[in-house]
Formats: C-alpha cells, sequence, structure tokens
C-alpha cells in the first residue's frame, strides 16, 4: 500500500526527468521517467526478513553513453530527496545542504536474526488483526451505503437515519449469535452515529440535524482529544492512538494535537458541504468524499506527530 509519493524533477541533457519516491508500510519505491517512460527503478523491504533500509541507486545511459546515476533517500524525518550525479559529477541535489540518508530511527544495515524474528511475529499479528476486523469493516461500509441507497430511494434523510439505525441495532443482536466481531473499531461508531442521527431528527423534527451530526460529534470528540494534547501531554488518547502506527516512534501530543485538529477540520467541511451543497450533494460527500480525505488528512497527521529524532 502505497502512503505517499514524492515527485522530484531535474534536468539533463534539455531533457526533463522525473523522479517518483513511493513510500509505504511495507516497501519503499523509486523510479526514474523520462515521460511516461520507465527508465530504472529500486525498492527495498521495510518489512520480513528482507528488511533493507539504504538509499536507492538508479543507473541510466543516456544517447551519448553518459552514465546518469539518481541517489533517492530521505533527507529529514518527513521528506525524501535526490542527488543526480553524470559520470560522477554532481549535477543536482533537490536538498542542498541536507545528507540523503535514513534517519535515526531507522535500523540501520542487516538485520539481526532476533529483529528479523521479531517483524515476523509483528506480521503474524498484523494478519491476525486483519481477520479479526474484516467483517467490521464489511458491515461499517455497508451500512454507510445503506444510508445512501434509502436516501437516494426515499428522498428522506430522517427516514434513512431511521432505517440505518435499525440496522445498526439488528447487528447488535446478530453479534450475540455469531463468533465473527461484526462490531469492532469503525463499526461500532458507525452504529452509534447512525443512532444519533436518528435521535437528533426525531427530537428536532429537522432531516438538517441528520446533515450536522458529523459536525456536533466531531466536534465534541475533538476537543475531548484536543484536551488530552493541552493539558496531558497526550498521555492518555495520543499514547493509545500511538499503539495502531508502526513502523516509527511517535509524539503523543503531537498525536493527539494532531488528531483533535483533523476532528475538528472534518467537522467544519461537513458543516461547510451542510451549508453550501444540496441534500444530494451532500449525501455523496459524506458516503464517498469524506472518509478517504479523512484517510489522507489522518496519514499527513501520522508524519506530522513523528518523532523527531535525528538532526534533520
Amino acid at each position: 500500500m502505497n502512503l505517499w509519493t514524492y515527485r522530484r524533477a531535474f534536468s539533463w541533457g534539455g531533457q526533463q526527468y522525473l523522479v517518483c519516491i513511493e513510500t509505504g508500510f511495507k516497501r519503499m519505491r523509486t523510479r526514474l521517467l523520462l515521460g511516461t517512460q520507465e527508465l530504472a527503478r529500486d525498492e527495498t523491504e521495510l518489512m520480513g526478513e528482507k528488511l533493507d533500509y539504504r538509499n536507492h541507486l538508479l543507473n541510466h545511459v543516456g544517447p551519448s553513453g553518459e552514465s546518469l546515476e539518481v541517489e533517492a533517500g530521505w533527507v529529514s524525518w518527513w521528506s525524501a530527496g535526490i542527488a543526480v550525479r553524470v559520470n560522477g559529477q554532481p549535477v543536482h541535489h533537490s536538498h542542498p545542504g541536507r545528507t540523503i540518508c535514513w534517519p535515526a530511527w531507522a535500523h540501520h544495515g542487516a538485520p539481526s536474526e532476533q529483529h528479523q524474528q521479531r517483524l515476523r511475529e509483528q506480521q503474524e499479528r498484523d494478519r491476525a488483526q486483519w481477520v479479526r476486523n474484516k467483517p467490521s469493516i464489511i458491515v461499517d461500509v455497508a451500512l454507510g451505503l445503506l444510508f445512501f441507497a434509502v436516501s437516494k430511494l426515499t428522498g428522506n434523510l430522517t427516514t434513512a437515519a431511521l432505517v440505518g439505525a435499525g440496522a445498526g441495532l439488528a447487528v447488535v443482536v446478530a453479534q450475540r449469535f455469531v463468533k465473527a466481531d461484526l462490531l469492532g473499531g469503525l463499526a461500532l461508531f458507525g452504529v452509534f452515529t447512525l443512532l444519533l442521527s436518528a435521535g437528533f431528527s426525531l427530537w428536532f423534527q429537522d432531516e438538517r440535524m441528520v446533515q450536522l451530526k458529523g459536525t456536533w460529534l466531531g466536534t465534541f470528540i475533538a476537543l475531548i482529544v484536543l484536551t488530552d494534547a493541552l493539558l496531558n501531554r497526550g498521555r492518555y488518547f495520543g499514547q493509545r492512538m500511538a499503539r495502531y502506527i508502526p513502523g516509527f516512534p511517535v509524539n503523543p501530543q503531537r498525536l493527539a494535537g494532531g488528531i483533535a485538529a483533523l476532528g475538528l477540520t472534518m467537522a467544519s467541511l461537513n458543516l461547510l458541504a451542510t451549508e453550501v451543497l444540496s441534500k444530494d450533494a451532500w449525501l455523496i460527500y459524506t458516503t464517498f468524499i469524506d472518509a478517504p480525505l479523512g484517510i489522507g488528512l489522518t496519514l499527513l497527521v501520522f508524519r506530522f506527530a513523528r518523532e523527531r529524532t535525528d538532526a534533520a
């Protein structure tokens, strides 16, 4: 899974080249492109027995026989860069004055057998966790699609919220009779928000409250997490959320603060969508745009929260 792609362009021989540094949890890949043509690539594994923390080297021979070498890697705890050499002579550096190397939190060199064993055990735990979480993820997606479908068919958000709440309660009842975890993670949160939507709509007799439930709930949770960040240095929510971020150490206070800012941002966007968009457009936003946007911003929060342990 690719989390982020750094794009670094440079010119050589009158042509424009592009280096794409693709980073993920399990793998890091660098590609050298001329237009749409891939000239070279290098990749390393970040987990498992083939774990390899090193800079990437891409080599290409130009039309006149010149040797083009691109070195790519981290230049700080949050950014990646390139150094370009032609026949061994430097011609371009994306971050002058910065050394391209893995930050201090990385395990330099070949991993020990003990470290490899820990990685294998972690991979087994990750696979087991995915198997446990898959039913609840399916339930969460299904409830969201049900809300969307009923809203489109009836044209009434209150009806959709009530049907969704009923389906959520049915899942809660079904959980008592099945072994699979139907309510883990976000599924239980999804059921709660559907019940909240139905409650808001019935109490205020206004389906617009269904639209605003994300704003009210997001703001409420964000303020609680922000309080932990400001008054408790993230030692409650920040430390607990940090357990779910693999691969690098995290500053709990920065993580809690980032999550709080994310919550307030998503709450504000939902409020803006409610005020500006039509009901149908808001429905598309909350079903198909809100979640992917939240995931993308969450990855940025993870980068912001990464513990700065190296000089860069």
